[in-house]
C-alpha cells in the first residue's frame, strides 16, 4: 500500500510538472511604426496584467518608432506615442533589424502604406510572422509584391482594417441572410495626396463592403453624391452590387436571399487584436490573399474610373497594369518570385 501511495504522488508530480513543461511562454511580439494609434491601442489589448483567452500569449515588447519620412500627420505623433508605448513596458529599439532579433513576431504599424513592402521583406526575411496594418501597402502593385515575397519566404502575413470584425457585418458574413446580392457600406475618407484616395481611410469602408460581398468584383465606376462625396459602385459575378459611399460614420446594409441586415458597425479593436493573435500563434491568416487584393484593385480602379470621368474600369486591368510592375519591384529588391 506504501508503494503504492508513494507511486500515485510521484505521478501527480511528474503529471503537474509535465503540464508545467507543456505550457508554452508568452510569443514576444514587436512593433514597426509608432505613428498611429493602433500601436498604443494593441499594445494595450495585448499587454494588460490579465488578459482574456483569446489574447492570451502574445506580448508587446520592442517597437522601432520610424513609419513614414514626410507625412506631417504622421510622424507628427510619433514622440508621444513613444512615450506612451514606454509606459506600457515596451522597449524602444534603434533599428528593425536590432527589433527582428529580440522578437518572435511583427505588428507592422506604419501608418504610411509606401514602406510597408521593404519592411515586411525585412521581417520575411527573418522569419518572422507579420500582421500588416491598413493599408497594406500604397500601391496594388506594392501589395501584390508583398504576398509574393511573403510565399517566396515562406513567411505568411495579412492585412485588415479593424472594421471586417464588426459584430453585424460577421453575421452577414456567416450567412445570416443567405447570399448578398447587394450591398452598401459608409465611412470616413480623408485623403493624403500620397496615396490613391481611398487607401488612406475609406479602406475601412471598402473592407466592411468586401467582407459581406466576398471576392468577385468584376468593374468598378466612380461618381459622387450630390453633397460632393465619393461614391463607387462595384459590379459582381453574377450581377450582384456592392457600393461604398464616404460618409461621417460606420454603417451599411446587405439585401440577401434570405433578407436584409445592417452591416458595417465598428466593434473595437478587440475581435481584430485576437484574430492576430491567433494567426501568430498558428500562421493560419484569417484573410486571403485574394480578397486583400481584390481590395486595393478596387480602390485603385475607383481612382482610374474618376480620371475617366466615371467610365467602368475593369479590375483585371488594374491587375495587368500592376503584375509586371510588382515583379520589378522584387527584383529590384533581390526577390524572385515564385
Amino acid at each position: 500500500m506504501k508503494i503504492a501511495l508513494v507511486l500515485g504522488v510521484l505521478g501527480c508530480v511528474v503529471g503537474s510538472l509535465g503540464v508545467a513543461l507543456a505550457a508554452d511562454p508568452p510569443l514576444k511580439v514587436g512593433i514597426i511604426g509608432l505613428d498611429t494609434s493602433h500601436a498604443i491601442a494593441f499594445t494595450k489589448e495585448l499587454n494588460q496584467p490579465n488578459p482574456p483567452p483569446e489574447l492570451a500569449g502574445c506580448r508587446v515588447v520592442a517597437a522601432y518608432p520610424k513609419g513614414s519620412p514626410d507625412i506631417v500627420s504622421s510622424t507628427g505623433r510619433v514622440p508621444a506615442y513613444t512615450e506612451q508605448i514606454q509606459q506600457l513596458g515596451v522597449e524602444i529599439v534603434d533599428s528593425i533589424e536590432e527589433l527582428l532579433r529580440r522578437v518572435d513576431c511583427v505588428l507592422l504599424e506604419t501608418n504610411d502604406g509606401r514602406p510597408h513592402l521593404e519592411q515586411a521583406l525585412a521581417c520575411f526575411r527573418a522569419g518572422k510572422r507579420t500582421f500588416i496594418d491598413k493599408p497594406i501597402a500604397a500601391s496594388l502593385a506594392d501589395a501584390i509584391a508583398i504576398f509574393e515575397a511573403s510565399r517566396h519566404y515562406g513567411c505568411p502575413t495579412f492585412s485588415s482594417s479593424a472594421l471586417r470584425y464588426g459584430k453585424q457585418t460577421e453575421a452577414v458574413r456567416a450567412g445570416a441572410i443567405g447570399k448578398v446580392l447587394r450591398a452598401e457600406t459608409t465611412s470616413p475618407a480623408s485623403l493624403e495626396k500620397t496615396h490613391p484616395d481611398l487607401f488612406w481611410y475609406g479602406i475601412h469602408g471598402v473592407e466592411s463592403l468586401f467582407t459581406v460581398m466576398g471576392t468577385g468584383c468584376e468593374t468598378v465606376s466612380r461618381t459622387t453624391t450630390p453633397d460632393g462625396k465619393i461614391l463607387v459602385t462595384g459590379e459582381w459575378v453574377g450581377g450582384r452590387v456592392g457600393i461604398y459611399r464616404e460618409d461621417k460614420g460606420y454603417s451599411g446594409k446587405a439585401v440577401g436571399e434570405k433578407g436584409e441586415a445592417p452591416v458595417g458597425d465598428y466593434a473595437g479593436y478587440r475581435p481584430l487584436v485576437a484574430q492576430i493573435v491567433r494567426f501568430f500563434k498558428t500562421g493560419q491568416p484569417p484573410v486571403a490573399a485574394e480578397e486583400t487584393l481584390e481590395i486595393c484593385a478596387f480602390m485603385e480602379a475607383a481612382d482610374e474610373s474618376k480620371r475617366r470621368g466615371g467610365e467602368p474600369v475593369e479590375l483585371e486591368e488594374m491587375f495587368t497594369r500592376a503584375r509586371p510592375i510588382a515583379a520589378r519591384r522584387l527584383a529590384e529588391l533581390n526577390v524572385t518570385a515564385p
